[in-house]
């Protein structure tokens, strides 16, 4: 049995605290276990992970009913003692948007998750 492990990095902006609430999966449904559950690493099933993956944290955003702008990334690697290390830099309006990272892991894969929100002004 695998034991899945949930770390979040939650947005520093205090507007865009529904993305740390939605990506909290304590509360909320997870779309990474939903996905990945107790599965083991394969090669062959990473696309169609990471494709649902995305496509399932953007419904759910859009179901927020907020007016932003989403942009997930999903990266899936085999555990196999090797450095993961991922970056981001946004020049945008930090008052109204704001990113939130999300890092999965079970005993054979690391899973992370960027969610970028970005303010519709109207």
């Amino acid at each position: 049995e695998s034991e899945e492990n949930t770390v979040l990095f939650p947005s520093p902006f205090p507007g865009l605290c529904f993305l740390s609430e939605f990506l909290n999966f304590k509360k909320y449904p997870s779309c990474i276990e939903s996905v990945l559950g107790k599965a083991d690493y394969n090669h062959n099933k990473v696309n169609q992970w990471t494709a649902a993956i995305v496509e399932q944290s953007l419904t759910h955003l859009v179901k927020l009913g907020k007016t932003y702008k989403y942009i997930v990334t999903c990266a899936v690697m085999q555990r196999s003692g090797a450095g993961l290390h991922t970056a981001s830099s946004c020049f945008w309006d930090t008052t109204t948007d704001g990113t939130c990272t999300v890092r999965w892991e079970n005993r054979t894969m690391n899973c992370i998750v960027n969610v970028f929100a970005v303010a519709i002004i109207l």
